[in-house]
Protein backbone atom coordinates (compact mmCIF):
# COMPACT_ATOMS: atom_id res chain seq x y z
CA UNK A 1 0.00 0.00 0.00
CA UNK A 2 1.19 3.42 -1.44
CA UNK A 3 -0.64 6.22 0.85
CA UNK A 4 -0.05 10.04 0.59
CA UNK A 5 0.15 11.97 3.59
CA UNK A 6 -0.56 15.74 3.53
CA UNK A 7 0.42 18.18 7.00
CA UNK A 8 -1.11 21.66 7.69
CA UNK A 9 -2.29 22.01 10.37
CA UNK A 10 -0.26 24.99 11.31
CA UNK A 11 2.87 27.36 9.17
CA UNK A 12 4.06 24.59 7.39
CA UNK A 13 2.83 22.38 4.02
CA UNK A 14 4.24 18.72 4.63
CA UNK A 15 3.74 15.58 2.24
CA UNK A 16 5.05 12.61 1.72
CA UNK A 17 4.78 8.87 0.19
CA UNK A 18 4.97 6.35 2.68
CA UNK A 19 4.92 2.84 0.63
CA UNK A 20 4.51 -0.42 3.56
CA UNK A 21 7.85 -2.17 2.66
CA UNK A 22 9.77 0.21 1.60
CA UNK A 23 8.40 3.44 4.07
CA UNK A 24 9.32 6.70 3.59
CA UNK A 25 9.43 6.90 -0.46
CA UNK A 26 9.91 11.12 -0.13
CA UNK A 27 9.04 13.62 1.62
CA UNK A 28 9.20 17.48 1.18
CA UNK A 29 8.37 20.42 3.59
CA UNK A 30 7.45 24.09 3.24
CA UNK A 31 7.71 26.29 6.09
CA UNK A 32 6.01 29.80 6.63
CA UNK A 33 8.37 31.26 8.71
CA UNK A 34 9.79 33.93 6.76
CA UNK A 35 6.70 35.00 6.06
CA UNK A 36 5.20 35.30 9.91
CA UNK A 37 8.36 36.52 10.98
CA UNK A 38 7.38 40.38 10.38
CA UNK A 39 4.50 39.64 12.57
CA UNK A 40 6.03 38.02 15.14
CA UNK A 41 3.44 35.07 15.40
CA UNK A 42 1.62 32.36 13.14
CA UNK A 43 -1.09 34.77 11.20
CA UNK A 44 -4.40 32.19 10.69
CA UNK A 45 -5.38 33.60 7.34
CA UNK A 46 -1.77 34.11 5.71
CA UNK A 47 -1.37 30.64 6.93
CA UNK A 48 -4.01 29.26 4.73
CA UNK A 49 -3.48 31.24 2.06
CA UNK A 50 -0.24 30.20 1.72
CA UNK A 51 -1.38 26.33 2.15
CA UNK A 52 -3.21 26.84 -1.49
CA UNK A 53 -0.30 28.05 -3.07
CA UNK A 54 2.01 25.55 -1.72
CA UNK A 55 0.23 22.27 -2.14
CA UNK A 56 -0.52 21.23 -4.85
CA UNK A 57 3.21 21.83 -6.25
CA UNK A 58 4.46 20.05 -3.46
CA UNK A 59 2.26 17.05 -4.09
CA UNK A 60 3.24 17.02 -7.86
CA UNK A 61 7.17 17.47 -6.10
CA UNK A 62 6.93 14.50 -4.29
CA UNK A 63 4.66 12.18 -6.41
CA UNK A 64 7.71 12.57 -9.09
CA UNK A 65 10.49 11.78 -6.47
CA UNK A 66 9.05 8.58 -5.30
CA UNK A 67 8.73 7.76 -8.72
CA UNK A 68 4.40 7.20 -8.01
CA UNK A 69 2.19 8.35 -10.52
CA UNK A 70 -1.20 9.30 -9.12
CA UNK A 71 -3.10 5.83 -10.09
CA UNK A 72 -0.45 3.76 -8.41
CA UNK A 73 -1.59 5.64 -4.92
CA UNK A 74 -3.68 3.26 -2.41
CA UNK A 75 -4.95 5.88 0.06
CA UNK A 76 -4.48 9.53 0.99
CA UNK A 77 -4.30 10.61 4.38
CA UNK A 78 -4.59 14.18 5.96
CA UNK A 79 -4.30 16.23 9.22
CA UNK A 80 -7.97 16.30 10.35
CA UNK A 81 -6.82 17.88 13.47
CA UNK A 82 -6.10 20.25 15.80
CA UNK A 83 -4.90 22.99 14.75
CA UNK A 84 -5.98 26.34 12.93
CA UNK A 85 -9.35 25.40 10.99
CA UNK A 86 -8.34 27.74 7.97
CA UNK A 87 -5.25 25.60 7.52
CA UNK A 88 -6.48 22.19 7.80
CA UNK A 89 -9.59 22.77 5.64
CA UNK A 90 -6.74 23.22 2.64
CA UNK A 91 -5.22 19.66 3.49
CA UNK A 92 -8.57 17.97 4.03
CA UNK A 93 -10.22 19.70 1.19
CA UNK A 94 -7.19 19.03 -1.13
CA UNK A 95 -6.25 15.12 0.73
CA UNK A 96 -10.25 14.33 0.19
CA UNK A 97 -10.95 15.84 -2.99
CA UNK A 98 -7.75 13.47 -4.87
CA UNK A 99 -8.87 10.70 -3.18
CA UNK A 100 -12.49 10.86 -4.66
CA UNK A 101 -11.35 11.64 -8.11
CA UNK A 102 -9.09 8.75 -7.61
CA UNK A 103 -11.41 6.44 -6.22
CA UNK A 104 -9.52 5.49 -3.25
CA UNK A 105 -9.71 5.63 0.56
CA UNK A 106 -9.03 8.93 2.55
CA UNK A 107 -8.44 8.87 6.30
CA UNK A 108 -8.45 12.21 8.43
CA UNK A 109 -5.50 11.99 10.96
CA UNK A 110 -5.09 13.15 14.51
CA UNK A 111 -1.85 15.70 14.12
CA UNK A 112 -0.60 14.51 17.59
CA UNK A 113 -0.80 10.68 16.78
CA UNK A 114 1.46 11.63 13.56
CA UNK A 115 3.79 12.89 16.36
CA UNK A 116 3.31 9.89 18.56
CA UNK A 117 3.86 7.22 15.79
CA UNK A 118 7.01 9.31 13.86
CA UNK A 119 9.35 7.33 15.98
CA UNK A 120 8.47 3.79 13.92
CA UNK A 121 10.27 5.84 10.73
CA UNK A 122 13.51 4.34 12.77
CA UNK A 123 15.40 1.32 12.65
CA UNK A 124 14.70 1.53 16.57
CA UNK A 125 11.12 1.94 16.39
CA UNK A 126 9.63 1.00 20.33
CA UNK A 127 7.62 -1.59 21.15
CA UNK A 128 4.30 -1.61 22.73
CA UNK A 129 3.81 -0.37 25.26
CA UNK A 130 5.53 2.43 26.03
CA UNK A 131 5.30 6.32 27.73
CA UNK A 132 5.32 9.27 25.47
CA UNK A 133 6.07 12.57 26.08
CA UNK A 134 4.29 14.78 23.24
CA UNK A 135 5.64 18.18 23.79
CA UNK A 136 5.62 21.06 20.82
CA UNK A 137 4.70 24.65 20.37
CA UNK A 138 0.65 23.41 21.49
CA UNK A 139 0.75 20.36 23.43
CA UNK A 140 2.42 19.04 26.11
CA UNK A 141 1.50 15.56 27.42
CA UNK A 142 2.70 12.45 28.61
CA UNK A 143 0.31 9.52 27.17
CA UNK A 144 0.17 5.94 27.79
CA UNK A 145 0.37 3.89 25.04
CA UNK A 146 -0.70 0.55 24.47
CA UNK A 147 -1.39 0.03 21.00
CA UNK A 148 -2.09 2.16 17.87
CA UNK A 149 -5.14 4.36 18.85
CA UNK A 150 -5.02 3.20 22.68
CA UNK A 151 -4.11 5.99 24.18
CA UNK A 152 -4.42 7.81 27.68
CA UNK A 153 -3.36 10.99 28.91
CA UNK A 154 -1.72 10.54 32.08
CA UNK A 155 -0.65 14.89 32.49
CA UNK A 156 -0.48 17.16 30.55
CA UNK A 157 -0.14 21.43 30.49
CA UNK A 158 -2.55 23.74 31.72
CA UNK A 159 -1.42 26.82 30.79
CA UNK A 160 1.37 27.26 28.44
CA UNK A 161 2.84 24.23 26.62
CA UNK A 162 6.65 23.73 26.79
CA UNK A 163 7.08 24.87 23.23
CA UNK A 164 5.10 28.03 23.26
CA UNK A 165 6.82 29.54 26.80
CA UNK A 166 9.81 28.96 24.59
CA UNK A 167 8.40 31.18 22.28
CA UNK A 168 7.26 33.87 24.61
CA UNK A 169 10.48 33.78 26.68
CA UNK A 170 12.44 34.48 23.39
CA UNK A 171 9.85 37.65 22.77
CA UNK A 172 10.70 38.87 26.07
CA UNK A 173 14.53 38.46 25.33
CA UNK A 174 14.40 40.20 21.97
CA UNK A 175 15.08 37.05 19.95
CA UNK A 176 13.59 37.34 16.06
CA UNK A 177 10.47 34.73 15.62
CA UNK A 178 10.77 31.92 15.72
CA UNK A 179 11.73 32.23 19.11
CA UNK A 180 12.56 28.26 20.83
CA UNK A 181 15.39 27.73 18.47
CA UNK A 182 16.99 31.18 18.88
CA UNK A 183 16.36 30.93 23.06
CA UNK A 184 18.33 27.34 22.84
CA UNK A 185 21.03 29.21 20.58
CA UNK A 186 21.58 31.82 23.18
CA UNK A 187 21.10 29.75 26.28
CA UNK A 188 24.33 27.45 24.61
CA UNK A 189 26.85 30.15 26.34
CA UNK A 190 24.74 30.95 29.27
CA UNK A 191 25.52 29.90 33.30
CA UNK A 192 22.98 27.53 34.30
CA UNK A 193 23.59 28.74 37.95
CA UNK A 194 22.81 32.92 37.67
CA UNK A 195 19.05 32.41 38.40
CA UNK A 196 16.95 30.48 40.28
CA UNK A 197 13.88 30.15 38.61
CA UNK A 198 11.05 27.57 39.66
CA UNK A 199 10.08 24.36 38.61
CA UNK A 200 6.25 24.65 38.20
CA UNK A 201 4.08 21.91 39.98
CA UNK A 202 6.97 19.85 40.99
CA UNK A 203 6.53 19.73 44.53
CA UNK A 204 2.86 18.23 43.73
CA UNK A 205 2.03 15.04 42.93
CA UNK A 206 0.55 14.53 39.47
CA UNK A 207 1.23 14.62 35.94
CA UNK A 208 0.51 18.05 35.08
CA UNK A 209 2.60 21.15 33.27
CA UNK A 210 2.43 24.69 34.08
CA UNK A 211 4.70 27.23 32.54
CA UNK A 212 3.39 30.47 32.81
CA UNK A 213 4.60 30.96 36.29
CA UNK A 214 8.32 30.66 34.80
CA UNK A 215 8.05 32.73 32.20
CA UNK A 216 6.42 35.71 34.31
CA UNK A 217 10.13 34.39 36.42
CA UNK A 218 11.89 35.60 33.47
CA UNK A 219 9.95 38.74 32.88
CA UNK A 220 11.05 39.99 35.95
CA UNK A 221 14.89 38.73 36.37
CA UNK A 222 15.15 40.36 33.29
CA UNK A 223 13.44 43.60 34.75
CA UNK A 224 15.47 43.24 37.51
CA UNK A 225 19.12 42.75 36.85
CA UNK A 226 21.12 45.66 35.28
CA UNK A 227 21.87 44.28 31.72
CA UNK A 228 25.46 43.21 30.96
CA UNK A 229 27.15 41.11 28.12
CA UNK A 230 26.16 37.89 29.24
CA UNK A 231 22.32 38.62 31.27
CA UNK A 232 20.18 37.52 28.77
CA UNK A 233 22.14 34.09 28.03
CA UNK A 234 22.27 33.28 31.36
CA UNK A 235 18.28 34.19 31.52
CA UNK A 236 17.88 31.73 28.56
CA UNK A 237 19.64 29.73 29.76
CA UNK A 238 18.13 29.11 33.23
CA UNK A 239 15.13 28.55 31.59
CA UNK A 240 16.14 26.01 29.26
CA UNK A 241 17.68 24.03 32.28
CA UNK A 242 13.92 25.04 34.71
CA UNK A 243 11.94 23.63 31.57
CA UNK A 244 14.23 20.35 30.99
CA UNK A 245 14.20 19.50 34.54
CA UNK A 246 10.60 19.27 34.97
CA UNK A 247 9.90 17.63 31.46
CA UNK A 248 12.81 15.40 32.48
CA UNK A 249 10.85 14.55 36.51
CA UNK A 250 7.45 14.36 35.11
CA UNK A 251 8.44 11.75 32.71
CA UNK A 252 10.54 9.67 35.27
CA UNK A 253 7.59 10.13 37.53
CA UNK A 254 5.35 8.66 35.10
CA UNK A 255 7.47 5.97 34.00
CA UNK A 256 7.86 4.89 37.54
CA UNK A 257 3.89 4.91 37.80
CA UNK A 258 2.92 2.95 34.54
CA UNK A 259 5.95 0.39 34.79
CA UNK A 260 6.73 1.06 31.15
CA UNK A 261 10.15 0.06 29.43
CA UNK A 262 9.80 2.88 26.78
CA UNK A 263 10.01 6.34 26.37
CA UNK A 264 8.99 7.77 23.13
CA UNK A 265 9.79 11.69 22.59
CA UNK A 266 8.07 13.78 19.37
CA UNK A 267 7.06 16.83 19.00
CA UNK A 268 9.32 20.29 18.18
CA UNK A 269 10.79 20.49 21.33
CA UNK A 270 11.86 16.91 21.01
CA UNK A 271 14.36 18.45 18.84
CA UNK A 272 16.21 20.54 22.03
CA UNK A 273 19.86 19.58 22.31
CA UNK A 274 19.55 20.07 25.88
CA UNK A 275 16.31 17.93 26.79
CA UNK A 276 17.40 15.40 24.62
CA UNK A 277 21.02 14.35 26.77
CA UNK A 278 19.28 14.52 29.91
CA UNK A 279 16.42 12.12 28.98
CA UNK A 280 18.96 10.01 27.51
CA UNK A 281 20.60 10.24 31.35
CA UNK A 282 17.44 9.65 33.09
CA UNK A 283 16.49 6.76 31.02
CA UNK A 284 19.72 5.03 31.14
CA UNK A 285 19.54 5.47 35.13
CA UNK A 286 15.80 3.75 35.27
CA UNK A 287 16.87 1.26 32.66
CA UNK A 288 14.26 2.18 29.90
CA UNK A 289 14.55 2.58 26.26
CA UNK A 290 14.68 6.23 24.38
CA UNK A 291 13.21 6.72 21.05
CA UNK A 292 12.87 10.07 18.65
CA UNK A 293 12.23 10.23 15.34
CA UNK A 294 15.38 11.93 13.43
CA UNK A 295 15.42 15.71 13.56
CA UNK A 296 13.64 16.42 10.75
CA UNK A 297 10.56 14.32 11.91
CA UNK A 298 10.50 16.13 15.19
CA UNK A 299 8.71 18.95 13.74
CA UNK A 300 5.13 19.18 11.72
CA UNK A 301 6.00 16.88 8.38
CA UNK A 302 4.10 14.39 5.81
CA UNK A 303 6.11 11.50 6.82
CA UNK A 304 3.98 10.83 10.00
CA UNK A 305 1.13 11.38 8.67
CA UNK A 306 1.36 9.15 5.83
CA UNK A 307 2.84 6.76 7.99
CA UNK A 308 -0.13 6.85 10.79
CA UNK A 309 -2.31 7.03 7.38
CA UNK A 310 -1.26 3.97 6.27
CA UNK A 311 -1.59 2.13 9.34
CA UNK A 312 -4.96 3.26 9.73
CA UNK A 313 -6.04 2.54 5.98
CA UNK A 314 -4.50 -0.71 6.14
CA UNK A 315 -6.84 -2.06 8.79
CA UNK A 316 -10.09 -0.74 6.90
CA UNK A 317 -10.27 2.66 8.57
CA UNK A 318 -11.24 5.50 6.06
CA UNK A 319 -13.44 8.81 6.02
CA UNK A 320 -16.39 9.22 4.28
CA UNK A 321 -17.18 12.01 1.17
CA UNK A 322 -17.82 14.84 4.08
CA UNK A 323 -14.87 17.38 5.07
CA UNK A 324 -14.40 17.74 8.85
CA UNK A 325 -11.78 19.25 10.55
CA UNK A 326 -11.83 20.01 14.27
CA UNK A 327 -9.46 22.92 15.84
CA UNK A 328 -9.26 21.01 19.28
CA UNK A 329 -9.81 17.46 19.43
CA UNK A 330 -8.63 15.54 22.53
CA UNK A 331 -5.86 12.44 21.36
CA UNK A 332 -7.43 10.07 24.22
CA UNK A 333 -10.86 9.95 22.07
CA UNK A 334 -9.44 8.15 19.43
CA UNK A 335 -10.03 4.56 19.03
CA UNK A 336 -7.92 1.51 17.82
CA UNK A 337 -8.99 0.63 14.38
CA UNK A 338 -11.07 -2.80 14.46
CA UNK A 339 -9.26 -4.84 11.77
CA UNK A 340 -5.27 -3.46 12.95
CA UNK A 341 -3.36 -6.71 13.67
CA UNK A 342 -0.11 -5.78 12.22
CA UNK A 343 2.98 -4.60 13.92
CA UNK A 344 3.80 -1.22 13.71
CA UNK A 345 6.97 -0.91 11.47
CA UNK A 346 8.32 1.64 8.86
Amino acid sequence: MRVLGIETSCDETGVAVHDGERGPLAHRLHSQVDAHAVYGGVVPELASRDHVRRLAPLVEAVLAEADTPRELLDGVAYTAGPGLVGALLVGATFGRSLAWALDIPAVGIHHMEGHLLAPFLEPDAPDFPFLALLVSGGHTQLVSVTGLGAYRTLGQSIDDAAGEAFDKTAKLLGLPYPGGPELARLAEGGDPSRFDFPRPLLGRPGLDFSFSGLKTAVLYAREETPADDSRDADIARCFEEAVVETLVAKCRRALRQTGHKALVVAGGVGANRRLREALQGMTEKEQVSLHFPRLEFCTDNGAMIAYAGHRRLAAGEGTDARIEVRARWPLDSLQPPTGDSAPLSA
